[in-house]
C-alpha cells in the first residue's frame, strides 16, 4: 500500500495546526518564521517542510545576497493565473504543474479556490487567492468577507490590495486599519497575508509608507504589484520594500517576472517569493531544459 499521500496529508494537517498556534505565540516573525525559535513555519510551509525533511534542525529567514540565490527556484514561486478568462481546465493544468514542479503556491481568483484546494490536497503546494483585487478600492468589510470566504473554501494565503487612493491622500490610519482587518481575519484561521501596494502607482515615499503600514498592521508579506497595473516588479522597488520592512516580513515580487534572470534579480534584491504565470518556464530555464510557453496571462 502506498502511504505517501496519507503521510503528506497528515503532515499538511499538522502544519496548518502549527500555523494557527504560531500566530498566537510568535509576535516577532521573519516572513512568518519566529525570530526566536525559528520553527514557526507560517510562510512557505511546503518549502519549510522540505527543508526540515532534509535534516535541518531549525529554520531562519533573512534577506538574500547574490551568493544565496537558490539553484532550485521553484520553492520561491507562486504559480499564478489571474486572467479574467481563465477556465476550470486551465486551473486544473495550473495545479498539475504546481504539483509537478513543487511550487510554493498557486495564486488564483476566489471562485477557483475550492477547485485548487481539492486538486492540491495532500501536496505541499499552498492555495493563495486575491482580495480587493485588482484595484484595492473595496470597502474594508468587503475585503474581510472575501478573506473569510476564501479561507472557508480552502485558501491558506491571502494577497490583498491596499486602498491606493487613501494612501495617496495620506490617510495612513485608514490604510493601516484596512490592512489590519484582513490580517486579523486571516490570522484567526492560520492563513497568511501578502499586501499588494501596486508600486507602479506610487512614488518612493509612498512605497515606503505603504510597506511600513503593512508591517505595522501585522502583515506577513509586502508585494509589489497586481500584474494589472501600469507596471510590474522592479529590483529597485523590491530593495526599497526590503529595506523598509527589514528581515521580519517576506517580500513578494510580482508582475512582469517572465524568465529566470528576472526572477534571480528579484531574489538578489530581497524577494522571498516570486509571483509569475511563467513559473514553468523559469524552472525549466534553471534546469537547462527547453521552456514551454506560458498560458497564464500578463501576470
Amino acid at each position: 500500500m502506498n502511504l505517501s499521500p496519507l503521510i503528506d496529508e497528515l503532515t499538511n494537517a499538522i502544519t496548518r495546526a502549527l500555523q494557527a498556534d504560531a500566530k498566537k505565540v510568535c509576535d516577532d516573525s521573519v516572513g512568518g518564521l519566529c525570530v526566536d525559535c525559528g520553527v514557526c513555519a507560517v510562510v512557505c510551509s511546503g518549502r519549510a517542510r522540505r527543508i526540515l525533511d532534509a535534516g535541518a534542525a531549525r529554520i531562519t529567514a533573512r534577506g538574500l545576497n547574490a551568493a544565496d540565490v537558490p539553484g532550485d527556484i521553484a520553492g520561491y514561486i507562486d504559480h499564478t493565473l489571474l486572467k479574467a478568462e481563465a477556465t476550470p481546465a486551465e486551473i486544473e493544468k495550473l495545479c498539475k504543474e504546481a504539483r509537478e514542479f513543487h511550487f510554493a503556491a498557486v495564486c488564483v481568483n476566489p471562485p477557483f479556490v475550492k477547485q485548487c484546494a481539492e486538486l492540491l490536497r495532500g501536496s505541499a503546494v499552498q492555495v493563495a487567492t486575491v482580495v480587493g483585487f485588482p484595484l484595492g478600492a473595496h470597502t474594508t468589510a468587503t475585503k474581510v468577507f472575501e478573506t473569510e470566504q476564501a479561507i472557508v473554501d480552502g485558501a491558506t494565503e491571502i494577497d490583498m490590495v491596499i486602498n491606493v487612493g487613501a494612501l495617496k491622500a495620506k490617510r495612513d490610519d485608514f490604510v493601516r486599519e484596512d490592512i489590519r482587518a484582513v490580517v486579523d481575519a486571516a490570522h484567526r484561521q492560520g492563513a497568511i497575508v501578502k499586501v499588494i501596494i501596486e508600486a507602479a502607482l506610487l512614488n518612493d515615499e509612498e512605497k515606503i509608507r505603504a510597506s511600513r503600514l503593512s508591517k505595522e498592521a501585522g502583515a506577513d508579506f509586502v508585494k509589489t504589484s497586481t500584474g494589472f497595473g501600469p507596471g510590474g516588479a522592479t529590483a529597485h522597488d523590491v530593495a526599497l520594500m526590503r529595506d523598509t520592512v527589514g528581515p521580519n516580513l517576506g517580500v513578494k515580487a510580482a508582475g512582469g517576472v517572465k524568465n529566470l534572470e528576472q526572477a534571480q534579480e528579484m531574489i538578489k534584491a530581497g524577494a522571498t517569493r516570486i509571483g509569475a504565470s511563467a513559473g514553468v518556464k523559469i524552472v525549466q530555464e534553471a534546469r537547462g531544459e527547453t521552456a514551454e510557453a506560458s498560458s497564464g496571462g500578463r501576470y
